[in-house]
């Protein structure tokens, strides 16, 4: 038996009796790491300055780490359903703590493509893996209440920037005298840049390893206690039946689902990536603006607050009122409010703030949500590979929601100087674009039968 054999899938099967509320905190541990990705702001400024460069090519960073999420996700998916959660999350660790390594190698040899490869590159690897490693053994352990147990992981996520982001200030001043962790414009030196990346590195490493030893996947016919499947057969849209991950791709559902999914995050990555200076241009006037630098970055803190709780509170929601309607909520609510955004946001600090929150937790709610819809039509067999496939979509929208935003900006004027009026063609397109995933989302139906996979006595009956 070698060393790794500890990481199959055959020895990570719950004994009798084990609880399966253990499983949540350990999928949290993974997705609280990983979602570091979303609090590379805090060094980004530093990075500017060690390499010599622009924003945009330091900003490179991210999305080569958000694009290799979602072909990791969708390439290794079958592989993840096949060798089990805990090897999938060994896996995942590995490749992002390796990231941060070569990623401080970069740094501390000056080499930008070994920043490039190793945060963008392997450790987008380990994103893409850690994403979705937990997601299928989750629904398993929750067929009664899929929403809240895809929730409250992805939850993590999302709140993941919330514990990264401090913790990196402060890490970065302890390595570095004369950084202050309260002055947005103070620039880290290179060894605290390196001290920061092998930090994290390892520290994340260890954590991750808190949920790969303490994953489980149930028995074979395990159940909860009171559950009948037959109540699940009852609710619209949701199946009894499975479909392969590689037929499910075949399926009109998929890519109306995928429609949908890329239409809500294009959305809310608009606003996610431009909060800061968004806040402070809606209320310039004469060339200043009345929200300081300090009010803008707790605007910022807020919309994680929302991006995360979005993710459990909706998500659980949508097990009570069901898939479809919750996302005719995104994305039909988000439509009017992207509009209100647009024509009156600009009239009150308050009326801004709480229309882009809950446009933010509709954001993180899709993401939450979208694991649940997948099994309700697909069934638990290759969920995870299937959701996999299906966060391509995010890799795009990741590319798109800035392209759009940043696009009509440039056109109006430099930043600095902009005003409310300069996003409204942007926030009017967004509108637009949460149209045509509101249309994908009506037109979701149950998959039909020839996609399903065939039972125990369909393949009996076949060979007799």
């Amino acid at each position: 038996m070698g060393i790794f054999s500890v990481l199959d899938r055959e020895h990570t099967i719950a004994p009798p009796g084990y609880s399966r509320w253990l499983i949540p905190p350990a999928a949290l541990a993974v997705h609280l790491c990983i979602g570091q990705a979303y609090a590379t702001s805090v060094y980004k400024t530093s990075l500017v300055k060690h390499f010599d460069t622009s924003q945009t090519a330091i900003g490179v960073i991210f999305s080569i780490a958000i694009v290799m999420l979602g072909l990791s996700a969708a390439i290794g998916g079958t592989w993840v359903e096949r060798n089990g959660p805990r090897k999938a999350m060994f896996v995942s660790a590995s490749f992002w703590a390796s990231g941060f390594a070569v990623g401080a190698l970069g740094i501390a040899t000056g080499q930008l493509w070994l920043v490039y490869l190793g945060y963008g590159f392997i450790g987008g690897i380990g994103l893409g893996i850690g994403y979705i490693s937990p997601v299928s053994t989750l629904i398993k352990w929750f067929p009664d209440r899929p929403g809240l147990a895809t929730g409250l992981a992805i939850m993590g996520f999302g709140g993941g920037a919330l514990v990264a982001s401090p913790l990196s200030r402060q890490l970065l001043s302890m390595y570095d005298a004369g950084y202050d962790p309260k002055v947005s414009s103070s620039v880290a030196g290179s060894g605290a840049l390196v001290g920061l990346f092998l930090t994290l590195g390892i520290g994340y490493f260890l954590v991750m390893m808190f949920g790969v030893f303490n994953i489980r996947v149930p028995a074979p016919g395990w159940k909860p206690a009171g559950f009948d499947p037959a109540s699940v057969k009852a609710k619209p849209l949701v199946t009894t039946a499975n479909v392969s991950a590689a037929n499910a791709i075949r399926t009109p559902q998929f890519w109306l689902l995928w429609t949908v999914l890329l239409c809500n995050v294009t959305a809310g990555i608009g606003i996610l990536e431009q909060a800061s200076p968004m806040i402070q241009d809606f209320f310039r006037t004469d060339g200043k603006s009345s929200v300081a630098v300090a009010a803008a970055a707790g605007f910022v803190g807020l919309l994680s607050i929302f991006n995360m709780a979005g993710r459990f509170a909706w998500s659980s929601t949508s097990d009570v009122i069901g898939r479809k309607p919750i996302y005719a909520m995104y994305l039909g609510v988000g439509m009017v409010f992207y509009f209100l955004l647009a024509s009156i946001g600009s009239s009150s600090t308050l009326v801004f703030v709480a229309l882009a929150a809950v446009i933010l937790s509709f954001y993180g709610g899709g993401f939450a949500t979208v694991p649940a819809y997948l099994r309700d039509l697909f069934g638990t067999y290759q969920v995870g590979a299937i959701h996999g496939r299906l966060l391509t979509a995010w890799s795009l929208a990741g590319v798109a929601g800035p392209l759009i935003i940043n696009g009509f900006l440039d056109r109006e004027g430099k930043p600095g100087t902009l005003t409310a009026d300069a996003y409204r063609p942007a926030l009017f397109t967004m509108v637009g674009v949460l149209a045509i995933g509101f249309i994908a989302n009506l037109l979701i139906r149950p998959v039909a039968a020839r996609h399903h996979e065939k039972t125990e006595s369909e393949t009996a009956g076949s060979h007799a």
